[in-house]
């Protein structure tokens, strides 16, 4: 669950070159700020879209974020100046959109598990309950148009506004997000027009950070590098490439990351030759030796895995079984064709 200690929110108008920077946090005693703000947070905490990053040793933001955790410089003072950097960086964009800055610090009480709180009553429980893994993030909201009705006189009207944020279920485009025991970086961002040249504010500007594949990234190519791999030896794909989502959600789940020469290894382990085809592979796709995933992340992108026969049969299981003999079983004849058994079935219902 998520515990919110601070949160500001900064707006900024482009169309009339204005800024309205707040003075006070957000009063997060107010059940729907404080639920809209863990939404967010939460969203972009579980996002298997994020980038992954470390500080470069010159990083002015580093600098600062360091003094801010420890206490030497005070919240709302420290998110206006993040909030001037960003209004001066996107101004200056061919591409303006109209949004607002969220800055947030807030705690992980379970980082890396279950998505986190949802109910009201469990959003209460977050804002009570004990501190955890601290984090300090900072979203950019994208405002869009919306109708509202005005009713006056002897007519109601309907009139067009900008002011709304996105709902917390949209996901947001741009966002940071720093362990601050770690230093670790999280980010998303999408590339914007300044001076007829692209780039990315946040990781090159802003945080002056590396880049590194995110772990839906990563996860994808492992997975197509091991059907590739099975393909060229004669082996079944929809069985490995289950396996493997088996062998990642195994290391997500005690380490928070995973190896992937360690998933070649462990899929084919009684084959060194498609071990060492699979680890050829992994270094030409320029893979990290070892890729950060949380557990709940790692749990959506690998607890099932889906196939579809050439004759229309769709089906979809839970990957760890693929490594279960007597539940899910592949087999193929002299002419090539596979039969699927699927075993240790008590009952069966309609979907």
């Amino acid at each position: 669950m998520l515990k919110v200690d601070r949160a500001i929110l900064h707006v900024f108008d482009f169309e009339s070159g204005s800024t309205y920077l707040s003075e006070c946090p957000l009063d997060l005693t107010v059940r729907a700020t404080r639920s809209y703000v863990q939404r967010h947070l939460r969203k972009i905490s579980s996002n298997a879209e994020s980038r992954h990053g470390e500080f470069a040793p010159d990083s002015g933001f580093a600098g600062e974020l360091q003094r801010y955790l420890a206490g030497e410089r005070e919240f709302v003072e420290f998110s206006v100046e993040i909030a001037r950097w960003f209004w001066e960086e996107l101004r200056r964009t061919e591409d303006l959109e109209q949004c607002d800055l969220l800055v947030a610090d807030f705690c992980d009480t379970d980082a890396g598990g279950v998505d986190g709180a949802s109910t009201d009553a469990e959003v209460d429980a977050a804002f009570d309950g004990p501190a955890g893994r601290r984090f300090f993030s900072i979203l950019l909201l994208p405002r869009r148009q919306a109708f509202v009705h005005e009713v006056g006189g002897d007519s109601n009207d309907i009139a067009r506004v900008d002011a709304t944020l996105p709902n917390p279920s949209q996901k947001v485009a741009s966002y940071v997000l720093v362990d601050a025991e770690t230093g670790a970086i999280d980010f998303h961002d999408k590339e914007r027009s300044v001076g007829g040249t692209s780039v990315s504010l946040i990781p090159e500007r802003f945080l002056q950070c590396s880049s590194e594949a995110s772990s839906h990234e990563v996860i994808d190519e492992v997975n197509v590098i091991v059907r590739d791999v099975a393909e060229e030896f004669g082996l079944t794909p929809a069985v490995e490439v289950s396996r493997a989502k088996a062998v990642v959600a195994r290391a997500a789940e005690v380490e928070e990351s995973f190896t992937p020469a360690e998933v070649g290894r462990e899929v084919f382990q009684d084959r060194p030759d498609l071990q060492e085809r699979f680890e050829e592979r992994v270094r030409e796709a320029s893979l990290p030796e070892e890729a950060p995933v949380r557990r709940g992340v790692a749990n959506r992108l690998t607890r099932s895995h889906k196939i579809r026969t050439d004759t229309g049969v769709e089906i979809t299981f839970p990957s760890d079984l693929a490594t279960k003999p007597g539940y899910l079983d592949f087999s193929t004849d002299a002419e090539g064709r596979i039969t699927i058994t699927v075993g240790n079935v008590a009952s069966i219902e309609n979907r």
